[in-house]
């Protein structure tokens, strides 16, 4: 079976999940999060590996929106320690963000 990268740790599965049945406002900001994130831990994304997920079908839900899809270049190309801190404070974010 073939396993989505985001799957391989329950946390990061967990924020993914979040993260997707979150308004598209929310996802954003948790996208800014995450870009901000990795790029303070030096996180260097290849060059044109997001012009590649734009020059396919839009397959994945967080292809709708270029910015979101940038931050999930971020999070998936990050180690995994990173994507858990990642994942931690999206967490986080999103149940403040849903108690409102």
């Amino acid at each position: 079976m073939n396993k989505r990268w985001y799957d391989i740790d329950p946390t990061v599965s967990l924020a993914v999940s979040l993260m997707r049945n979150a308004n598209e406002q929310t996802q954003v900001k948790c996208a800014d999060y995450i870009i901000d994130f990795a790029k303070q831990r030096n996180i260097v994304l290849k060059s044109n590996s997001l012009n590649d997920a734009f020059n396919y079908i839009l397959r994945r839900w967080y292809d709708r929106d270029e910015k979101i899809a940038e931050a999930f270049e971020y999070f998936q190309f990050s180690p995994l320690e990173i994507q858990k801190e990642i994942s931690l404070e999206v967490i986080s974010f999103l149940q403040l963000s849903e108690s409102y």
